[in-house]
């Protein structure tokens, strides 16, 4: 336990220092690589904190269609943040008030893996998973039963975000595809085909002339 609670909280310290890298940069691309840094590591928290669902649904949307979908994004704009004319001073308190907010009501939940919490306090729910979720589900697993079966609206949302993310990051690449694909004849025409062409020229007047004066 002691363990656990010391990877936690160094990766909690790193979730931190990815988030003010994020504010401060002003590279786009590298701050959509932090984004992908950090839900990997929130990932990483989840798997310690043994939500092995959560951790997966975090490091498939969060590090990866998410990070797909603003690399796309950014190939449409410039990598590099424009300097803000106007002062986020009350945008900041509204996230840290908010912030509070949340850490208060968080002071309400049990603690981490208490015994007493009204989830393992509860008479029929954690048996019945556990004694006849292989009956009324028909898998082995008892987690995989929770998952497709008690959970399963919850696990079809979550199917569905990553779905409909995956759909625009394929709709984004096919714009772009399509932008690139232009007619041969409306492309400008490059400085070496241009000095051929005008190379060629000459020399079809120059042979002209000479049948001319012949």
């Amino acid at each position: 336990m002691m363990i656990e609670t010391l990877v936690i909280v160094v990766l909690l310290t790193f979730l931190i220092v990815c988030t003010i890298g994020i504010i401060v940069l002003r590279d786009l691309l590298a701050a959509v690589i932090l984004l992908g840094m950090y839900s990997l590591i929130a990932a990483g928290i989840f798997i310690v904190m043994d939500a092995v669902d959560v951790a997966f649904t975090e490091a498939a949307v969060g590090a990866g269609i998410s990070t797909i979908l603003l690399l796309a994004c950014l190939s449409h704009t410039s990598h590099v943040q424009k300097p803000q004319q106007h002062n986020n001073i009350w945008a900041l308190i509204m996230v840290s008030l908010t912030g509070l907010l949340l850490l208060y009501g968080t002071m309400d939940m049990p603690g981490y893996g208490d015994a007493n919490s009204p989830a393992q306090q509860h008479p029929e729910l954690a048996q019945r998973f556990i004694h006849e979720s292989g009956s009324e589900v028909g898998m082995p697993n008892v987690v995989t039963s929770v998952l497709a079966s008690y959970r399963g609206y919850d696990t079809l949302g979550e199917t569905v975000v990553v779905f409909a993310a995956g759909v625009a990051v394929l709709a984004l690449l096919g714009l772009k595809r399509r932008e690139g694909l232009e007619p041969e004849d409306d492309e400008p025409e490059s400085g070496n085909r241009r000095v051929s062409r005008q190379v060629a020229d000459g020399e079809q007047d120059r042979g002209n002339d000479g049948v001319a004066n012949s």
